[in-house]
């Protein structure tokens, strides 16, 4: 990401006011605990909704501790310089009331939180937030799962379900939990991700005859289940008749990257697995290019914007069925829905052997736009602005 100016002052144009009606611009104060430079599902979308909000003629700050420049992209960024712990987790109480006190100068219409399982600077700062009156959505981007009782008992502490501001998350699936800790009372929005369908449009690249390519995109890190997806493919190798060969192809980075070489070299599969490492976007759309299949072994994936980049771009899309990626992949048109690891052998073992099944999916892709391009998205976004207007 460029600098593009090192202006970071506060805007010094009068406030609007907090009226919710007409279509006026807003100006809008994104919160993230991460941001770029740092590269991350969250750190990347907030980014692109930032970007994506200006373009439609609001005025947007992004207020995050993570270190970097002062403007990206065209978008202002307020830096707080606090203390992380590891991650660029904020910690400290200063880093909280810096958040109000950047919320105040700037004279913000509204502020957006954004927040994964570990995200103080959503949690906290939102409450000193719409203590002071600031107008305030919350987005979830994550699936609370196994910390959805810990999230239960800080609602029983601090009442964060009724506070007066617009709660969200990126998914139906991951709204869900939050759903029911707070309450039908508190209705909780979905606000998707957003992609700019275009963007991620590919040619296909020339194939091999009898060799399928699959791609995935995740951080190595248990928690996207890397490992998990090496050993499916083992049994998916083992499965394949010889006039197929497999490659599977893997782009990101992380902490298992070690491991994940070590069970490869154990298991004979250095000649179908690459870990090509971390790709900037247009490596991505180049490696999609060539690509046959997207496969996402996550089982807590509250979004899968990396698998909807896949299906953009036209590559079948194979999946668990109970992540938020359902919600853009119906099983057996944009790709397979698998219920279980032994059942994405299956899914991944078929898709592999069907090309005719490979190429309707892929067919489909190509001539259908995802439902969730920006144009749509920032709509809904500045619906719930307009929303969380209403109840200050």
């Amino acid at each position: 990401m460029a600098d593009a100016g090192p202006n970071s002052q506060p805007n010094s144009q009068p406030n609007l006011g907090r009226d919710a009606g007409g279509d006026r611009p807003l100006r809008i104060g994104l919160v993230s605990d991460c941001y770029v430079p740092r590269l991350g599902g969250i750190e990347m979308q907030v980014h692109d909704l930032a970007q994506q909000l200006q373009r439609a003629g609001h005025e947007v700050v992004v207020i995050t501790p993570t270190p970097g420049p002062t403007t990206v992209d065209g978008v202002r960024v307020q830096r707080i310089d606090v203390p992380l712990l590891p991650f660029d987790i904020p910690f400290t109480r200063k880093a909280f009331r810096a958040v109000g006190s950047l919320l105040r100068s700037e004279r913000v219409d509204v502020a957006h939180f954004q927040g994964g399982i570990a995200s103080p600077m959503t949690y906290i700062a939102a409450r000193a937030a719409q203590r002071a009156g600031v107008p305030s959505v919350i987005t979830l981007h994550c699936v609370w799962g196994y910390a959805a009782p810990g999230f239960a008992l800080l609602d029983r502490l601090t009442g964060w379900g009724d506070w007066p501001v617009v709660l969200s998350a990126v998914s139906d699936v991951a709204a869900e939990p939050i759903r029911r800790i707070a309450g039908p009372t508190h209705p909780v929005l979905v606000l998707p991700n957003g992609i700019s369908n275009d963007v991620w449009r590919v040619e296909p690249a020339p194939r091999t005859p009898g060799v399928v390519t699959l791609v995935s995109v995740m951080r190595l890190a248990p928690r996207k289940r890397p490992m998990h997806l090496l050993r499916m493919v083992r049994r998916v190798v083992d499965q394949l008749p010889p006039d197929l060969r497999l490659r599977v192809v893997v782009i990101g980075d992380g902490p298992e990257r070690t491991q994940l070489e070590k069970y490869l070299r154990a298991n004979g599969l250095t000649e179908v697995v690459e870990l090509v490492g971390r790709r900037s976007r247009d490596e991505i759309r180049e490696i999609f290019a060539t690509a046959d299949v997207f496969v996402a072994p996550a089982n807590l994936e509250s979004f899968g914007i990396a698998a909807l980049e896949g299906r953009c771009a036209g590559l079948p899309v194979v999946a668990k069925a109970q992540t938020g990626i359902r919600e853009f992949i119906t099983h057996e048109r944009e790709g397979l829905l698998a219920t279980s690891d032994d059942d994405m052998v299956v899914q991944l073992t078929r898709i592999i052997r069907d090309q005719d099944l490979r190429d309707r999916m892929t067919a489909f892709n190509r001539s259908t736009p995802s439902p969730v391009d920006w144009s749509d998205v920032v709509a809904k976004n500045v619906e719930a602005y307009r929303l969380a207007m209403t109840l200050v």
